[in-house]
């Protein structure tokens, strides 16, 4: 850290966490020892899922990776990513995932050769420093999703600090884009509830239509499976303003068992963060099995890797596992042999999702899937 500067109070712990590591690899070498990382195993087999705390966490399964003749490039690249992260903290800087990839490009014999290796040594120091990517000044490259409607985000300026008032019904026929950090916001709204959208196509019709302020809401755009940005923001607002959240995607297996799942109880992949990036008041609006029926909705076969995925979700997800109700409403859909997309609703005409669809099944949101 430069002489005289301070450590930010969210800094500290991710910078603590990679001194104690350095300095316990350091003492080992020293005294002769085989230096090791311990890491947890970050899959979905190595997850539980509890009603009351409402997100898949980590259980108990852990790797030890020892330097020796055959791990060494992969523990250096762990600890020169780590050293990046120092450096980006002290400096006060980011680096993209991409960025990062490229930055090791100088490590010689380290260097990664694919990006998906960096990103998984991105996450393993993640897991095993016990904070978020974005605290190590890690960023994706997508942004965060976009809002329209009943809300004002109170952001701060880059240069001064001061407050800056973003009132999300401003944007004609645009919309708020959410930043990738995410924690220094407040919000000021009047709305009923959020909807969580998972297509653009869809959410660009809302919002053209003012259905916010009709349904008095808040819109967010998720564009498919949400990004941390977004869940991390829809948690905040539920949190802080103590309103529902309900969530309407596509009615076939990867709504259901990745946009969905993932926005409420997040990922086996990143279960030691889950609890931060995830939105366990969330309950599914629809595209449901029933709606299908209930509907009348133009259809397409389910492909063989949509019924594995449902069939896996029944079976081996430990939050559809919990629920019968969604066991049930699965099962359905794989007898049934069906899937139906958001915009198949304008069968009964281009508006029918806000003059019928919608308002018919906001009547009754304690009906919704948990």
């Amino acid at each position: 850290m430069a002489k005289g500067s301070k450590v930010k109070k969210e800094d500290s712990k991710a910078l603590q966490g990679i001194e104690d590591t350095a300095k316990d690899v350091y003492q080992k070498a020293l005294k002769k020892q085989k230096p090791s990382l311990k890491l947890p195993i970050r899959s979905l087999s190595n997850v539980k899922y509890k009603a009351k705390t409402g997100f898949l966490e980590l259980a108990n399964q852990y790797k030890i990776r020892t330097l020796t003749y055959n791990t060494v490039k992969g523990f250096a690249q762990t600890l020169k990513m780590m050293a990046s992260s120092k450096e980006l903290i002290e400096t006060n800087d980011h680096a993209s995932k991409r960025e990062m990839y490229y930055i090791s490009k100088n490590w010689s014999e380290a260097r990664f050769d694919e990006q998906t290796e960096s990103d998984t040594v991105m996450d393993d120091i993640e897991a095993m420093m016990g904070v978020n990517r974005e605290q190590l000044r890690f960023i994706p490259e997508e942004k965060g999703g976009e809002v329209a409607g009943k809300l004002t985000v109170i952001d701060r300026d880059r240069n001064t600090e001061k407050p800056i008032r973003i009132d999300c019904t401003g944007f004609g026929s645009g919309a708020y884009s959410i930043p990738i950090s995410v924690e220094h916001l407040e919000f000021e709204t009047s709305a009923k509830f959020i909807l969580c959208i998972e297509t653009a196509g869809m959410f660009q019709r809302l919002v053209a239509h003012n259905y916010w302020k009709t349904a008095s809401c808040v819109l967010i755009s998720m564009g498919g499976v949400p990004t941390r940005a977004c869940r991390r923001f829809v948690r905040r607002l539920a949190d802080s303003k103590k309103i529902p959240v309900y969530t309407f995607v596509d009615g076939d297996p990867y709504g259901i068992a990745n946009i969905y799942r993932t926005l409420k109880v997040g990922s086996g992949n990143a279960a030691h963060i889950n609890q931060y990036f995830c939105v366990p008041q969330a309950t599914f609006l629809g595209i449901t099995p029933q709606d299908i029926k209930d509907y009348e909705l133009p259809t397409h076969p389910l492909k063989d890797v949509d019924i594995k995925r449902a069939r896996d979700a029944i079976k081996n997800d430990p939050f559809f596992k919990a629920h019968k109700a969604w066991v049930n409403a699965i099962e359905s859909m794989v007898k049934m042999g069906v899937r139906a997309e958001q915009q198949a609703l304008a069968k009964h005409g281009l508006n029918y999702v806000i003059d019928e669809y919608l308002p018919q099944k906001l009547k009754n949101p304690g009906k919704f899937l948990p």
